[in-house]
């Protein structure tokens, strides 16, 4: 999705009314309840919430020009990678083993395999349509945000296709842009 993403793809930037920052603030918060204590020095009340509009129905949400999150067609919030390094434990997690780790780089969906084997692993309590970190065996950073296609469950029992969207891997388009000018 970002592997060729450059700010030039941004074909627009609008300032967010106060109620339309309170719904993405809110919406976020019930996402993910683990940033609730430092939301507000994310999202400052007081500091203009910038929503991009980019090609394929995506939006980015920016502060102090830098982007914080994303979302695609109105589905939810993910943090950037660089968010979530700052604060790993916000998302839940899946690991994958170490053999696919050069593709998921590349930009390649997570395939069942790949979480199933001896070095992946699977939280049961993840459902289907949520997003997701992908963390490779051994590794401690996240490496990739991911769409599930199926629950974990179905992830562990089918054991063939795509179980994870690839959204968003390090050093695609958006890990490059670190600022958006």
């Amino acid at each position: 999705m970002f592997k060729k993403f450059t700010s030039e793809e941004v074909s627009g930037q609008n300032q967010v009314k106060a109620s339309v920052q309170r719904k993405i603030r809110q919406s976020i918060a019930e996402e993910y309840p683990g940033l609730e204590p430092v939301l507000d020095d994310l999202l400052p009340k007081k500091s203009p919430l910038i929503v991009a509009k980019c090609p394929n129905h995506l939006n980015l949400v920016i502060v102090n020009n830098v982007p914080l999150f994303f979302n695609i067609r109105d589905g939810p919030y993910m943090p950037t990678l660089r968010l979530l390094h700052q604060y790993p434990n916000i998302m839940k997690k899946l690991q994958v083993d170490r053999g696919a780790i050069k593709f998921v780089l590349s930009g390649a969906n997570i395939m069942c395999p790949g979480l199933t084997s001896p070095g992946g692993a699977l939280d049961d309590e993840v459902e289907a349509e949520s997003p997701v970190a992908i963390v490779a065996e051994g590794k401690q950073h996240a490496l990739a945000i991911g769409f599930t296609k199926m629950s974990a469950k179905d992830i562990r029992s089918i054991n063939k296709g795509i179980g994870v969207d690839n959204m968003h891997y390090l050093n695609d388009g958006l890990w490059k842009m670190e600022r958006l000018d």
